[in-house]
């Protein structure tokens, strides 16, 4: 069966495009090598003893989008990842981030009805329930206004999708609300590698300790938690490429309960970003060199997943821990400072 996985060079698509290699499927990976290398693809094959197909192309471009949907009608199903995704950022470039995320699945979508199977499986976000009521988060936590552009384009898409699926029966949708990805691969072949300054926690830790920054930022040592840094629920990238294959499963083998369906995706578990380092200082033996400064604009003060839906209903769990997400992160980052 041929999947399409869009932003399949990325961190957490490539993670997915080697674990539904591993299980038989044929892979197409659509990527703009925006914020990716085109070195993960050799990444991907040599773990997997495979070479996705690969097409470099902007979602953007509507007319590319049909060309490459003309070409490729016996998809069965689509993974969609390719999106921008730092809070930061999206609070100063709100509008591109609109274009980036908003457009380019409205495209998709478009796309997808013409295709004899409708699966689709939409990578959102935790931020959809802003900062929540009660913890941990259900599936059934009311979705907030989003604290950033960011987490809106999570909301937005998610409405654009239930919006689909309500008038077109045969779209079959889930949608996957990540808590905080972080690791590698354990082969070191594939990991997180943002282009420029890093706008996710772990890169940032693995390149201080490294050496090539000086000090990182803790934003926030004031929050009403157990040591003044936010909580996050950080989760092995390979445990969430894995729940992204069941995911596909359920929807192929025609198990889901309705057309359109979601789910947490999380270890249940919250740590603060001091716990974070603290890990990484005992995974690799080395002293982290931070600075607790000021909060950040869009961050909520505490977010961690209840998993009782993905585990029971999904039949997924998470199996890796927090100090094997670092210990993985710091093997990656050894490796490529390195080559």
């Amino acid at each position: 069966m041929k999947i399409l996985v869009t932003g399949g060079l990325g961190f957490i698509g490539s993670h997915t495009v080697v674990e539904l290699q591993n299980e038989g499927f044929e892979v197409v990976i659509i990527d703009n090598l925006s914020n990716s290398s085109m070195e993960v693809l050799d990444g991907i094959t040599a773990i997997t003893n495979k070479k996705p197909h690969f097409e470099k192309l902007d979602l953007r471009v509507k007319p590319d989008v049909q060309d490459f949907f003309k070409r490729h009608n016996d998809i069965v199903g689509v993974i969609h990842f390719a999106a921008s995704k730092a809070v930061g950022e999206s609070v100063a470039e709100p509008l591109m981030y609109y274009e980036n995320n908003i457009t380019t699945l409205v495209y998709i979508l478009q796309e997808l009805g013409g295709l004899s199977k409708k699966n689709f499986i939409f990578s959102s976000s935790c931020t959809v329930y802003g900062q929540a009521d009660e913890l941990p988060i259900t599936e059934n936590a009311p979705v907030k206004p989003a604290e950033s552009p960011y987490g809106n384009t999570k909301q937005v898409g998610e409405e654009i999708i239930r919006d689909t699926c309500r008038v077109n029966g045969d779209v079959k949708a889930i949608a996957l609300r990540y808590f905080n990805p972080i690791g590698a691969h354990p082969s070191a072949e594939i990991g997180e590698l943002p282009i420029g300054t890093p706008q996710n926690l772990v890169p940032f830790i693995t390149q201080t300790g490294i050496g090539m920054r000086e000090q990182l930022s803790v934003f926030g040592g004031d929050y009403p938690t157990s040591d003044g840094t936010c909580v996050r629920d950080y989760i092995h990238v390979v445990d969430l490429a894995k729940a992204h294959v069941v995911a596909l499963q359920r929807l192929v083998s025609g198990k889901n309960d309705s057309n359109f369906e979601f789910f947490n995706l999380g270890t249940g578990t919250g740590s603060t970003v001091l716990e974070a380092i603290q890990s990484f200082e005992r995974v690799s033996g080395k002293a982290l060199n931070y600075k607790i400064v000021d909060r950040r604009e869009g961050d909520v003060t505490a977010a961690y997943a209840e998993t009782s839906k993905a585990n029971g209903v999904l039949g997924w769990k998470t199996e890796l821990t927090l100090d094997d997400a670092m210990d993985s992160a710091w093997k990656w980052e050894e490796k490529i400072r390195t080559k």
